[in-house]
């Protein structure tokens, strides 16, 4: 893993995203670039001269924020470079992404909570649905560094590419995966063969050296995909989640509606996204 992203508002929030980062950095002795957006109409710094010297001063003002900010024991010995964007569009961060060639970004969130922050939930969600790489969401303060995680998806053949995205991450960072189907009453209830033959054809379409198991698949039933999730997550005593979503309608099939929504924004555990 070369470079992570991570956007900061210089909130709480981003510097949650900021310690799982480095924690990620000091293990695969990886860049992290950090971000902001600051957001300013652009005639504020090219309209004419008093307005670039109100430009230059918000710069200027980010730059003082950025060393305040980064001034952090556990980012020593880390490469840390900052930039700063003028950004209003939450989606130009996989802008950012492909610039410097990152595999991942981390980025902080407090979900639902109300508070008045850069990160609120459509933001998040603007980046999850748009980057071109895994996007770890994280909630609260901790010193994650995970060791098990659970992937959870329909076990269909669009989703392969996720999957092979996030076993390789995995392995990378030497993380247990569980493997999890969902399966739902109602008329969304299917047999054990039926899904089991999902899986399979899923399986047959994977290359070789990515090859599973039907048996490494755990069929779980409950009466919604997030609380399957959750529940499931919780059982197996999991540090992250991980779950596919669709770049143009927002969510795989699997989580059609809100659910991949409402599992990033409610679970209290870091949750990596990765684009079909």
């Amino acid at each position: 893993m070369n470079k992570i992203i991570v956007p900061v508002d210089f909130s709480i929030h981003s510097e949650n995203a900021l310690k799982v980062a480095a924690k990620i950095a000091s293990r695969k002795d990886s860049e992290i670039v950090v971000v902001h957006m600051m957001g300013v109409n652009d005639a504020r710094i090219t309209k004419d001269e008093e307005d670039s010297v109100e430009g230059l001063f918000l710069i200027k003002l980010t730059k003082k924020r950025f060393t305040e900010f980064l001034d952090k024991d556990y980012l020593e010995g880390l490469k840390v470079t900052d930039i700063v964007r003028n950004f209003k569009v939450f989606s130009e961060i996989d802008d950012v992404a492909k610039e410097y060639g990152a595999d991942l970004i981390v980025m902080g969130s407090h979900g639902t909570s109300g508070v008045s922050e850069v990160f609120v939930g459509s933001n998040t969600e603007k980046v999850v649905r748009t980057a071109s790489v895994p996007v770890l969401v994280i909630k609260e303060d901790t010193n994650m560094s995970p060791s098990v995680a659970v992937f959870a998806c329909d076990f269909k053949v669009e989703s392969l590419e996720a999957y092979q995205k996030v076993a390789k991450m995995f392995k990378l960072l030497e993380i247990k995966m569980h493997l999890l189907y969902v399966n739902l009453p109602g008329q969304n209830y299917k047999s054990t063969n039926e899904i089991e033959k999902q899986i399979v054809e899923f399986i047959v379409n994977l290359p070789e050296e990515d090859k599973i198991l039907l048996e490494d698949v755990t069929i779980f039933a409950d009466y919604s995909v997030e609380q399957g999730v959750f529940n499931f997550a919780n059982k197996v005593k999991a540090d992250l989640i991980s779950i596919p979503t669709h770049g143009r309608s927002g969510l795989a099939h699997f989580f059609s509606g809100s659910i991949g929504e409402d599992i990033v924004n409610h679970s209290k555990i870091p949750v990596l996204t990765v684009k079909i």
